[in-house]
């Protein structure tokens, strides 16, 4: 680790500081396109079922090849793939404009979906692979990427409304260029040979390895072997469940309530802002002891925290603070995960574990908002809230034994390891 720590500082600057650029390109690639969909769509005189089809349809290929994607990426070098695929969205961007049909636009979606999906999960595992897990450097990259998540819809509206489709589409390709830019300043991590034999030669790409091997997905799941993992990645889908429930039934009880539309974009932007700012904390709460400990408190009060939503009374200031701190706490645990999951998955399969927390991440954001959506019609909307919440409160429970007794054990094998030194 200190090897590696110090090849990054000899030439980490420059190389990290072209990912910091790329950051909220990458990740603001997924959120324009994601903001164009629906305006597209709905200029088409497509339905809603429609529209929300299109709409969910850049997630599918995602789900299911994401650890693939991510294992292939630890094999054959991260940056060629994140390239490989932000060319792929720069070439199908024009196309979007000339196929002006439900079914034509759903194989694009899918394929396109999933280019700027994989192209977002290139740059996190290029910036683990080149950071070494530290909690600082990817703080940093996760303020930078949330300044491209805020911005990103904010740029394609007032481009929609000054140009329309095909002024939108082409900043779509604009905006790949600057991210294949900030790419290229970036170096490969040279971490691809076999962890057995460090002086191998680089495996080499044939056409076969574009399938998916059943083996690849086994060793990646097998990762979930290691307590580490195993339990960040469960706290990472509870903090993404609380944001699923932001995008569901959370903008449902703010209409109930009378809050326009502006006022609810406000009250998300905040929340995205505060989450950037948090980011920045991210190598001092590491800090601060047992970083799985710190993920889980903060986590706990996130939930907390848009579980009481229907207890403000609609109060605009509270909602406002509500989401300013559950932001700013949600900034600061994602690296923090990121931080985890780097040290404990090793150099050699950073892409796997990308991969696996990417197909959580989907895994949640479709299951939590149809219970959030039944659970509100049965019981009511604001119920809903509380019964959810509720219960994602009662599940860390046991996640807070689980991190006591791995802590314990850890002690007890540094206390032997010590005494037999």
């Amino acid at each position: 680790m200190a090897g590696a720590a110090a090849r990054m500082n000899r030439s980490g600057t420059q190389s990290l500081t072209a990912l910091y650029i790329a950051a909220p390109f990458s990740m603001g690639y997924v959120d324009f396109y994601t903001f164009l969909m629906p305006l597209y769509a709905l200029s088409l005189g497509f339905d809603a079922a429609e529209v929300d089809i299109l709409v969910g349809a850049r997630s599918i290929l995602a789900m299911f090849l994401s650890i693939h994607l991510g294992v292939l990426m630890d094999r054959f070098g991260t940056r060629k793939f994140t390239l490989f695929f932000v060319w792929t969205s720069m070439v199908l961007a024009p196309l979007f404009p000339l196929v002006p049909w439900f079914w034509s636009l759903l194989v694009m979606q899918l394929v396109n979906g999933a280019a700027v999906s994989f192209a977002w999960s290139g740059a996190q595992t290029l910036i683990a692979q080149l950071a070494i897990g530290e909690a600082r450097h990817l703080g940093r990259f996760t303020f930078f990427a949330r300044l491209g998540s805020t911005t990103a819809p904010m740029l394609g509206g007032a481009v929609w409304d000054f140009g329309g489709t095909w002024l939108s589409y082409m900043i779509g390709v604009v905006w790949g260029g600057v991210l294949i830019v900030a790419l290229l300043c970036a170096p490969e991590a040279e971490i691809f040979a076999s962890p057995h034999h460090e002086g191998a030669v680089r495996a080499r790409f044939r056409a076969r390895d574009v399938w998916p091997r059943l083996s690849d997905y086994w060793a990646s799941l097998m990762l979930l072997a290691i307590p580490a993992i195993a339990l960040s990645l469960a706290i990472m889908a509870m903090r993404n469940s609380t944001y699923s429930i932001q995008t569901s039934v959370y903008v449902v009880y703010l209409k109930q309530v009378g809050l326009v539309g502006t006022t609810i974009g406000v009250l998300f932007s905040a929340a995205e802002i505060a989450s950037g700012f948090g980011a920045l904390f991210a190598g001092r709460a590491m800090g601060l002891g047992n970083a799985q400990r710190t993920m889980l408190s903060g986590t706990a009060i996130s939930i907390l925290l848009i579980a009481l939503t229907p207890l403000l009374g609609g109060i605009l200031a509270l909602l406002l603070l509500f989401q300013v701190v559950r932001g700013w706490l949600e900034g600061v645990i994602q690296p923090l995960v990121l931080s985890v999951q780097a040290r404990a998955a090793g150099r050699h399969q950073q892409g796997a574990v990308v991969g696996l927390r990417q197909t959580g991440q989907r895994f949640t954001s479709i299951v939590v908002p149809p219970i959030m959506g039944a659970i509100a019609d049965s019981s009511g909307v604001s119920e809903s809230f509380l019964i959810l919440g509720g219960f994602m409160l009662l599940l860390c429970i046991p996640l807070a034994l689980i991190i006591r007794r791995v802590g314990r054990r850890q002690s007890l094998d540094g206390s032997l390891a010590g005494a037999t030194d």
